[in-house]
């Protein structure tokens, strides 16, 4: 273990060698480790001492990293990362331990929420932490532990669990329907279409699906479904959106169907996590709960 030594650099050099790489100037990394420039700079000269090798490369004041101190930045966050949440994990939750979970803003409160009261009964000593996301992110440079993810199960690293299929509905206020007969589905393409942007081929697969080969999709493109349901609402267009966000409001007419039926979305959600997380205690019991959950298309719990 004493030659491992000199290859077992401190937490708090790696640490400042880390923030370098994402904040890119010392001055960042000092404020965020709440330390002074000059000790930042002293860490990792002690770093390149005990390791032998040029990381930083010092102009005019400035610190700019090798190409290998980037690539062994990118191998140790991961590192880091595991030790922090071992630590969280001991700390918070000794006996169940904790789960980091990225979400999809709308899936996660519409769908998964209402159900956690049953988790949190069967698993009382897991603590689920919860932030939203709406892209896919690597599980390597971010703090979390699974993913619910909309799309198709390719996730790279990962292993997933489908949770539901997804059907679109057309809709639009009913202000719409009263200022522009909709006979046929290609009247549709003469009305402002509203997109989202995690469905961005929606539409075109809608007007194929009517064997509709060319119609004119060009329109709003927003990127989170409370907002682009503000807009249906507000009589802004037409927009396709999944039958289990819009049910209420197509109960109360508040939205109403534009034209055609549901149609089969080419994604599912699914939970997403590392392939070498698969182990975890906390993540195996939350996939175990989560696999009772899954469903195809039915009426939430609101």
């Amino acid at each position: 273990m004493k030659t491992l030594a000199r290859f077992l650099p401190s937490i708090a050099s790696l640490r400042a060698l880390e923030a370098l790489d994402r904040l890119g100037s010392a001055s960042a990394v000092a404020k965020e480790l709440s330390q002074t420039q000059s000790a930042v700079s002293r860490q990792l000269q002690a770093l390149e001492a005990q390791l032998g090798v040029n990381l930083i490369l010092r102009k005019a004041k400035r610190m700019q990293m090798t190409p290998e101190a980037r690539l062994y930045t990118a191998q140790i966050r991961q590192a880091l990362q595991t030790i922090s949440r071992a630590s969280l994990d001991l700390t918070l939750t000794p006996q169940g331990g904790t789960l980091n979970l990225a979400i999809l803003p709308t899936f996660g409160m519409r769908w998964l929420v209402p159900r956690l009261a049953d988790f949190t009964r069967r698993y009382p000593d897991i603590t689920l932490n919860m932030a939203t996301r709406l892209q896919p992110f690597d599980f390597g440079a971010e703090d979390f532990d699974a993913a619910l993810h909309f799309g198709a199960a390719d996730w790279p690293g990962g292993d997933h669990l489908r949770l539901k299929t997804e059907q679109l509905v057309a809709v639009c206020a009913p202000v719409v329907l009263n200022a522009h007969a909709v006979n046929r589905a290609e009247d549709l393409s003469a009305l402002p279409l509203l997109h989202i942007a995690t469905r961005p081929t929606a539409w075109k697969d809608w007007f194929t699906a009517q064997n509709i080969r060319d119609a004119a999709v060009d329109g709003t493109v927003y990127d989170q479904f409370s907002t682009i349901i503000q807009a249906v609402l507000h009589g802004l267009g037409v927009a396709l959106l999944p039958k289990y966000l819009v049910e209420q409001d197509l109960a109360t007419g508040r939205m109403v169907i534009a034209f055609g039926q549901s149609m089969k979305s080419d994604g599912a959600y699914y939970l997403v996590w590392p392939s070498v997380q698969s182990n975890d205690p906390a993540l195996r019991n939350f996939r175990t709960w989560l696999a009772g959950q899954t469903e195809d298309e039915d009426a939430l719990p609101r």
